[in-house]
């Protein structure tokens, strides 16, 4: 454990002298050689005027050891402690606060605030702040680059987030059942039937759905009539294979309003606000066809018990 701890103020000491000694001499890259090694070149400059990587490679790598080997010096033997690392981190950290890396400090904050985040409504605020914080860096900094970035992904998260809002709002009134199917109509095609006409047949293939104007209907397997406003064949649109769960019969003459399923799935991916009401009608279909089959069950469970006395 002690060896580690060693290893990372190492690190850190290293990182911090190589920051240290670019401030020193920003105005001079690290691989010009000193007067001394220029006189020491000087032979080999003679064979080539240009520097090859390799040496000036080798040049970045003596002065950064030069400069640890300084900073060693400086600390001195008994100053490689933990303790001593962090005064020299804090002076460090102390001599680097503006308000400029005071904000990208906060705009790194909430940038990895986003990374974490599971819901989009909250990942899109933390964005938002995560914009500001870095647009007034790079003003203070005056980093155009930076400017520019979060500049344009400010207003596209603010845009976001308001269709992240307004989807949830539509999503709520759908699952409280303030949906008209009136927008529908302009979608669908109407058809009559007569008394006596059969709509479909279980285990047809089902390529449409029905929304019935006028007249009344007879679902034949579960003795149910549908008057006007039902919606009839949603279910076929779920089943496996698109067949036809049940039988319907015209019992009145009427009219019915079709949509095909590719135009329906085209609006349930276009449009949220009818995907959850077309969900919540099929699952509220299917529990009313549970609670049918239980009441049906439950019946024939009495029957037999009367018949055994």
């Amino acid at each position: 454990m002690r060896l580690y701890r060693t290893v990372g103020v190492v690190i850190v000491l290293i990182v911090a002298s190589a920051f240290a000694g670019y401030e020193v001499g920003a105005s001079k890259a690290a691989w010009d050689p000193s007067p001394r090694q220029v006189a020491r070149a000087k032979p080999e400059q003679s064979a080539s005027d240009d520097l090859t990587f390799s040496a000036k490679f080798g040049r970045v790598v003596h002065e950064a050891t030069e400069r640890v080997d300084s900073l060693a010096i400086q600390l001195g033997p008994h100053s490689w402690s933990t303790e001593s690392a962090i005064d020299r981190l804090g002076q460090l950290v102390l001599g680097a606060i503006n308000i400029a890396n005071v904000l990208a400090l906060l705009g790194a904050i909430f940038f990895v605030a986003t990374l974490l985040m599971r819901t989009i409504v909250p990942l899109r605020i933390a964005a938002i702040i995560r914009d500001v914080f870095f647009v007034g860096y790079a003003v203070l900094a005056n980093s155009v680059t930076t400017f520019i970035l979060y500049i344009l992904l400010l207003p596209i998260n603010i845009v976001r987030l308001y269709q992240m809002i307004k989807l949830v709002r539509k999503a709520r009134a759908s699952a409280e059942g303030d949906l008209s199917m009136d927008w529908l109509k302009p979608f669908m095609t109407r058809r009559k039937y007569r008394k006596d006409d059969v709509l479909f047949r279980k285990g047809d293939a089902a390529n449409e759905m029905l929304y019935i104007v006028t007249g009344k209907f007879h679902v034949t397997e579960i003795g149910v009539e549908l008057g006007a406003g039902r919606m009839v064949g949603e279910l076929g649109f779920l089943s496996p294979n698109n067949r036809r769960t049940q039988t319907v019969e015209c019992v009145e003459d009427g009219e019915v309003l079709t949509i095909t399923y590719e135009k329906l799935l085209e609006i349930y991916f276009q449009n949220p606000h009818f995907g959850y009401y077309f969900l919540r009608l099929s699952s509220e279909r299917l529990l009313e066809n549970i609670a049918r089959l239980e009441a049906i069950i439950e019946r024939e469970k009495g029957r037999l018990v009367v018949g055994t006395k």
